[in-house]
């Protein structure tokens, strides 16, 4: 970064610039753990009242907030710091890891699978029958897509992700590291056997998954099949490290899913929705388009379009936090009927 100015970083994101123009930026870095020469983000209040305690030399901050910059630093004024943020971090980032197209010696691939010329397979895929690999796809090392799995043009898989049997991926997608596409759903029903014992019996599953184009699946992220017909996953979605998608699941365009998100089987989330991490979903619940869920918020019962839930069981935001405020009072009430009785 060290051919970086503050002028020159201003014209690279569009930002506006107070203070001096011709610092020069080495690095990137949280606002309390800057040194002279860093960069960082300010992009809420919470943020920029470190800004004088900080040693950092700039600051992209969000338009709005009023800060100066002080002597010898700049500050750098745009309609978001968190998209400034990602721009910047994109063109400071390092390039890829890209393995040159072609086949690793040790893949073992089934004659029927079709793999595009310019598709890569690293060492030790596995690729059964009838698996496509779409244009400039990248399976990194240890990838097992199995019978009639489908990967689309420019997709990225990295290490150990099993893509279970006739499930879809879309175009330029990203798989994690240890991504489950298509594992059977959890599906038992108490039963006995024919002499009257106990037991649990195994529900089928002969659907599959349909993941669109421009999807990320975090690492660890586990999306089960269909009991029947396919568990979908929209165009555009985000989907953090260690969530859960049960079977049959309609998950929407552009919906955001923070980490360790359950979500049990037939929900439906519509575009747009966003959920904070560690958020639970009942079977066949229905969420709806541009809705957003709290963080640990347990939902088990419909949710109209546009609204913000939270809460254990989830409700209507301002419902919980209004709860939640009333909880809080309990001690110095019960301290005030002890004192009256």
């Amino acid at each position: 970064m060290s051919d970086y100015t503050t002028q020159s970083v201003a014209e690279l994101i569009g930002g506006r610039l107070v203070g001096e123009p011709g610092l020069a930026l080495t690095g990137v870095n949280e606002i309390s753990l800057c040194g002279p020469g860093d960069l960082t983000f300010i992009g809420d209040e919470n943020y920029a009242s470190r800004w004088a305690h900080s040693e950092a030399s700039a600051a992209v901050i969000t338009e709005g907030l009023k800060l100066e910059p002080g002597p010898g630093r700049a500050l750098l004024y745009v309609e978001s710091a968190d998209l400034a943020m990602a721009k910047m971090l994109e063109a400071f980032a390092p390039a890829p890891i890209r393995p040159a197209p072609g086949i690793h010696a040790t893949a073992l691939i089934d004659p029927s699978a079709e793999v595009a010329d310019d598709a890569t397979v690293g060492a030790h895929c596995i690729l059964g029958p009838g698996v496509t690999v779409g244009a400039g796809a990248v399976l990194h090392p240890r990838v097992t897509l199995m019978d009639g799995a489908s990967v689309g043009a420019e997709t990225v898989i990295w290490p150990n992700v099993v893509v279970r049997e006739r499930c879809v991926v879309g175009a330029r997608c990203t798989l994690e590291p240890g991504v489950v596409l298509g594992a059977d759903g959890f599906g038992y029903r108490p039963d006995q056997t024919e002499d009257g014992q106990p037991r649990i019996t195994k529900i089928p599953h002969l659907g599959h998954v349909i993941v669109g184009d421009d999807v990320d699946l975090g690492a660890n992220a586990a999306v089960d099949r269909g009991k029947f017909g396919a568990t979908v996953i929209g165009d555009g979605t985000k989907i953090d490290n260690l969530t859960q998608i049960g079977h049959n699941c309609q998950i929407g365009r552009l919906v955001i899913l923070s980490g360790c998100c359950a979500v049990a089987g037939s929900v439906v989330i519509g575009d747009g929705t966003m959920v904070g991490g560690a958020a639970v979903f009942k079977d066949h619940v229905n969420v709806g388009r541009g809705c957003k869920i709290a963080g640990g918020a347990a939902v088990i019962t419909d949710i109209p379009d546009g609204q913000d839930w939270a809460g254990y069981p989830a409700k209507p935001a301002k419902d919980a936090f209004r709860e939640e405020m009333a909880v809080r009072k309990l001690p110095d009430l019960l301290k005030q009927l002890r004192k009256n009785k």
